[in-house]
C-alpha cells in the first residue's frame, strides 16, 4: 500500500486531521504538523509498509515534482538498508549470518557493520540491557498466532544470548556468530538508523523541512519552516488522545512501549521488548520516550531503559548529555527530565 498527496495552502482540509487519519489504529506516536509554513510551498507526504510498519514521509518546499522524487529516493534507500538488516528476509545479510551461525563469518555492508557497532556500544552503556542477539529467543509477536514459549524453552535458548559472541572483523568487513543457534535481531537498533538514512537523502536532495515516522520513531528537519513541528506522544494506556506534543525543528523524538506488539495472558501483557537477562519481556515500564538532537544519543536506548526499569532509567538518564526523557510506569505513574517538560505542550 503506497499513497501519495499534495496538500495545498488553499486547501482546506485540515493537515492534523489528515495525519490523524493515515495514523488511525496501527500504535504509534501520534503525529501533528505545525501550522504557517514560509510562502511559497508545496507538500507531499507519503506512506509505505516498510520493516513491519507504516513509514509515514512529509516533505515541504517549493516544486511539488522535485519533493515527490526526493520522497522517491528517500524510501528506496530504506527498502535497500531493510533488505540488508531485516532477519525476516530470507535473503538478507543478516538471515545469512544468522544461518552461518557458529559455522563461519559472513561478509557484511558497511551499514550493517555501522549498526552493529553502535548496538555494542549501547550494550556496554547498559550492562547488557540491550541485546541484539535476543532473536535467539523463541517468542513470536504480531503474527495472527503469537508464540508464547514455556520456561523450559526460554532458559535453553537464554543461554545464546550474548552480545560479546557477536564477531565483527573489521579489516575484513566479516561478522560471525561465535555459537550456533545464535540470531541476530536488530529490530530494536535498526530501525531508526534506516529512518534517518531516509532524511540523510532528503537532505542529499536539498529538502529543508521534512518529517519520517516509523512505527512512534519520529525525524524532523525543519530550517524552511515558519513553525515547529509538533509531535504527539501517546498516553500508553489510551490512544485515542496524547499526552501531549512536543515542539521541535529538527531532532529525534523516538519511543518504546508495551503496546505495540504483545499478547495477554494470565492478565499479564506480555510484549516484544524482552530483557536478555530473563529470557521474558520486561517489566516496570509502559512507555520510554526519548528526545534528542543526534541519532547515537538515542539509537537503542529505549528499549534498553524499558529492559532496566523505572529506576536505573533515571539513573542512566543522568549519565546521557542531551537527551530529555519520558518514562511511564505500568502502573501510570509519570517521570520526565526538566528539558522534556520544557518541550512538552498541551494537545489541541
Amino acid at each position: 500500500m503506497t499513497y501519495g498527496r499534495r496538500v495545498s495552502r488553499r486547501s482546506n482540509l485540515s493537515l492534523p486531521r489528515l495525519v490523524l487519519a493515515s495514523l488511525a489504529g496501527i500504535g504509534m506516536v501520534l503525529l501533528f504538523a505545525g501550522a504557517g509554513y514560509a510562502e511559497p510551498t508545496a507538500v507531499w507526504r507519503e506512506a509505505r509498509p516498510l520493516m513491519g510498519t507504516l513509514v509515514e514521509l512529509q516533505v515541504e518546499g517549493a516544486n511539488e515534482d522535485a519533493l515527490r522524487r526526493a520522497a522517491d529516493a528517500a524510501y528506496r534507500e530504506m527498502q535497500r538498508l531493510t533488505d540488508i538488516m531485516s532477519h525476516y528476509d530470507p535473503a538478507s545479510t543478516v538471515s545469512e549470518i544468522n544461518r552461518q551461525a557458529g559455522i563461519a563469518p559472513v561478509a557484511a555492508p558497511a551499514e550493517l557493520l555501522e549498526v552493529l557497532r553502535m548496538a555494542r556500544r549501547v550494550s556496554e552503556a547498559t550492562d547488557g540491557a540491550f541485546d541484539v542477539t535476543v532473536g535467539a529467543l523463541p517468542w513470536e509477536f504480531g503474527t495472527d498466532a503469537p508464540r508464547v514459549p514455556d520456561a523450559a524453552t526460554i532458559e535453553a535458548r537464554r543461554a545464546l544470548v550474548n552480545y560479546r559472541d557477536v564477531i565483527v572483523d573489521e579489516r575484513r568487513g566479516t561478522v560471525f556468530l561465535r555459537r550456533r543457534g545464535m540470531r541476530l535481531d536488530l529490530g530494536g537498533i535498526a530501525k531508526l538508523y534506516i529512518l534517518d538514512a531516509g532524511m540523510r537523502m532528503l537532505r542529499r536532495d536539498s529538502i529543508a523541512s521534512a518529517m519520517i515516522n516509523g512505527g512512534g520513531d519520529v525525524i524532523v528537519i525543519g530550517a524552511g519552516r515558519a513553525a515547529p513541528w509538533r509531535i504527539g506522544i501517546r498516553d500508553p494506556r489510551g490512544a485515542a488522545r496524547p499526552l501531549g506534543v512536543v515542539e521541535l525543528r529538527d531532532g529525534f523524538v523516538v519511543s518504546s512501549g508495551d503496546y505495540e506488539r504483545y499478547v495477554e495472558q494470565d492478565g499479564r501483557r506480555l510484549h516484544h521488548i524482552l530483557d536478555p537477562r530473563t529470557g521474558r519481556p520486561s517489566q516496570d515500564l509502559a512507555q520510554v520516550t526519548l528526545v534528542a538532537a543526534r541519532l547515537e544519543q538515542v539509537n537503542g536506548y529505549g528499549p534498553a531503559l524499558m529492559v532496566i526499569g523505572y529506576d536505573r532509567a533515571r539513573a542512566l538518564l543522568e549519565r546521557l548529555p542531551g537527551v530529555e526523557a519520558l518514562l511511564v510506569r505500568a502502573s501510570g505513574e509519570t517521570w520526565s527530565t526538566p528539558g522534556f517538560r520544557a518541550l512538552l505542550a498541551p494537545a489541541r
